[in-house]
C-alpha cells in the first residue's frame, strides 16, 4: 500500500520536471527471486542533476542504479538491469551483499511523453471518506516497443509487442481518525508515512487546519449526529475525541459498518462503560487500541496503533521477526 503514495510522489516530480523542460529516469523493480527488500513495482527517480527519490532496495543498489540512470539520460533509450545480491562472483556484480536474492530493474528516460499526469488524475480522483479506484501501469521492458507505457486496465498489455511488466496499483486503505486533538497529529503523520490515506473528522473548525494536518491528509468537519457514509473493508477507523459522549455517538455510527478495523482510545474500564451504554459487546472492537509496546506519549501510542493496523491488514499475529519461520513477505 505504501507503493501507491511513493508512485504518486515520483509522478508529481516528473510532471514538474517536464514542465521545466527537464527529463529524468525512473527505475522500477520488475522481478525478484528470493529475498529482496522491495517488491515489484517499487520505483526510484533519478534527475539529470543527480537528485533522487524513492528506492528499489534497502540502500544497497541505489548507487549503481543511479549511475546507470545518469548514463541513460545522456544516451537515451532504456535498460533492463540484473542484480544478484547474494553472489560473491565478481563477474555477476561483485558486491556479495548476502541478501540471497536476485532483482531485475527496468530503467527508462521519462519526459513530457510519459503519462504521469494521467496516472495522477486517477490517483487523486477521491476525497473525504472515498477511496480511489485501482488501475494498471503497463510497461514494455523488452522488445521493439521497450519503454512504451500505457495507463489503464491490465488488458492493455495485449496491444504492445514484447515483454511487459504490469504494475497493478491498488489504492491504499483509508484511516478515518474521529477526533482531531493534538494526539491525532502524530497518528495521522505516521499513518501517512506507512501508506494509509488519512481523513480527520471533527466538529471543531479550529482543529481542522492544514497547519495542524498538512496535505495529503483530508479534513472533514462533521458531528456524530450527522452520521457517516457507507464504509467498508477498505476503511480503518480510530475514535479518540476524549469526550465520552462524542466517542459513544461515533461508536454508535461506526459499529454497524463492515470496517477492516475499529479502534477506541482509552482504558479498558472506559470501553466497558461505553459498550454498556450502547448495549453491545462489540467483540471486534480494538480497545484499548494498539499493540502492547509499553507506549508512553502520543508519538509512541501512534506507533502502537499503526503497528496493530498493519498486523490486522496483513492478517498476522504480531511477532518478533526472529521468531517467524520462512520469508518476511511469504504467505502464511
Amino acid at each position: 500500500m505504501k507503493r501507491w503514495r511513493e508512485t504518486a510522489a515520483i509522478f508529481e516530480r516528473v510532471v514538474r520536471l517536464a514542465d521545466a523542460g527537464e527529463r529524468a529516469a525512473i527505475a522500477t523493480v520488475v522481478r525478484i527471486d528470493g529475498s529482496a527488500y522491495r517488491r515489484p513495482g517499487a520505483k526510484f527517480l533519478v534527475e539529470e542533476g543527480g537528485n533522487t527519490r524513492g528506492g528499489v532496495s534497502g540502500g544497497c543498489l541505489e548507487a549503481d542504479v543511479r549511475e546507470n540512470a545518469l548514463v541513460l539520460l545522456r544516451e537515451g533509450g532504456s535498460r533492463l538491469l540484473h542484480y544478484d545480491t547474494g553472489s560473491d562472483d565478481e563477474t555477476v556484480w561483485g558486491l556479495g551483499l548476502g541478501c540471497e536474492g536476485a532483482v531485475d530493474i527496468f530503467v527508462q528516460s521519462v519526459g513530457p511523453e510519459f503519462p504521469a499526469a494521467q496516472a495522477l488524475k486517477l490517483m487523486n480522483a477521491h476525497g473525504g471518506f472515498e477511496t480511489a479506484q485501482p488501475f494498471s501501469i503497463t510497461t514494455v521492458i523488452k522488445g521493439p516497443d521497450a519503454g512504451r507505457v500505457t495507463i489503464g486496465p491490465a488488458a492493455s498489455a495485449s496491444a504492445v509487442e514484447g515483454t511487459v511488466f504490469v504494475d497493478a496499483l491498488q489504492p491504499p486503505p483509508v484511516l478515518c481518525i474521529f477526533g482531531a486533538g493534538d494526539d491525532a497529529r502524530p497518528l495521522a503523520s505516521l499513518a501517512l508515512e506507512a501508506g494509509f490515506d488519512v481523513t480527520l473528522i471533527d466538529h471543531r473548525r479550529g482543529y481542522l487546519t492544514p497547519e495542524r494536518f498538512p496535505p495529503p491528509a483530508r479534513l472533514v468537519r462533521r458531528r456524530a449526529s450527522e452520521g457517516v457514509p457507507a464504509l467498508g473493508k477498505h476503511h480503518y477507523a480510530v475514535v479518540q475525541t476524549h469526550s465520552l459522549q462524542h466517542d459513544r455517538e461515533w461508536l454508535r455510527a461506526l459499529l454497524p459498518q463492515p470496517l477492516a478495523y475499529l479502534g477506541l482510545l482509552g482504558p479498558r474500564g472506559r470501553r466497558e462503560e461505553l459498550l454498556k451504554q450502547l448495549g453491545t459487546t462489540a467483540d471486534t472492537l480494538f480497545a484499548p487500541v494498539g499493540l502492547d509496546l509499553g507506549a508512553e506519549g502520543p508519538e509512541q501510542v501512534a506507533v502502537s496503533i499503526v503497528s496493530e493496523m498493519l498486523a490486522v491488514r496483513a492478517g498476522r499475529p504480531p511477532l518478533h521477526l526472529r521468531d517467524r519461520r520462512g520469508g518476511i513477505h511469504a504467505e502464511d
